[in-house]
């Protein structure tokens, strides 16, 4: 009797098979295969160190605000910014008279934060302050807008922190998902158009868009209003 024997499906190819650069691997990395990817890194994580870095408080207290804030402050409701004022407040942050402060905003370290009267913060915003945070009278920080104060050195191996402060003058508005970076001051009543990156300081009494983010025109106040 003849047995049959069905001969193997042919290997379908790889989609990078062909690739004109010969560092590409043609076969992508799997749970049980080891790291095959090409170049070499200049950069070390394994020397990172930022235990120069002045966090502000005593480790227990950190944990103490992180479990506030992923717990209590999202749960206050809606209209109570006193509620999530008074609580900034009882970590160190300076909060002005008539601030109003969405539930799903974040600070890093409420401590290095000050935010003047009648301004807004809204949701999703995050504060992230290894650095001070300083914003003043009736500004609007919008949406998503995220307010860092801090990143890397790209020369270092260890990747060594930078921080540094982030100050927002009276009267401006940061509409939404913008970008802050580390360093930047933004003059008082600019107006900083939705989405863009601000890299360095930008005047006051403009509109500045685009990334990265440039004055464009004077922002116009109507005070006939």
């Amino acid at each position: 009797m003849t047995h049959y024997t069905p001969s193997p499906d042919p290997e379908p190819p790889h989609p990078i098979a062909n690739s004109p650069n010969p560092e590409i691997n043609d076969r992508p990395i799997g749970d049980n295969q080891p790291n095959i990817l090409t170049g070499e890194s200049l950069i070390d994580l394994r020397l990172y160190n930022q235990s120069n870095f002045d966090r502000g408080r005593r480790g227990w207290l950190i944990l103490l605000w992180w479990l506030v804030q992923a717990i209590a402050f999202p749960l206050t409701p809606h209209p109570c910014n006193s509620i999530r004022s008074a609580l900034l407040r009882l970590f160190g942050a300076k909060i002005g008279f008539g601030v109003i402060i969405r539930p799903t905003a974040r600070f890093t370290y409420p401590w290095k934060i000050e935010i003047g009267d009648y301004s807004w913060i809204g949701d999703d915003v995050v504060l992230y302050s290894l650095d001070r945070i300083a914003i003043g009278k009736h500004c609007v920080i919008s949406q998503k807008s995220y307010l860092c104060t801090g990143t890397h050195d790209p020369q270092d191996p260890a990747f060594g922190l930078i921080t540094a402060s982030v100050i927002i003058n009276n009267g401006v508005w940061i509409a939404a998902d913008c970008f802050i970076g580390p360093g930047v001051a933004i003059g008082a009543n600019a107006l900083i158009g939705a989405r863009s990156s601000v890299f360095e300081n930008m005047p006051a009494g403009f509109v500045c868009t685009g990334t990265p983010c440039r004055p464009r025109d004077r922002r116009e106040i109507n005070k006939s209003l």
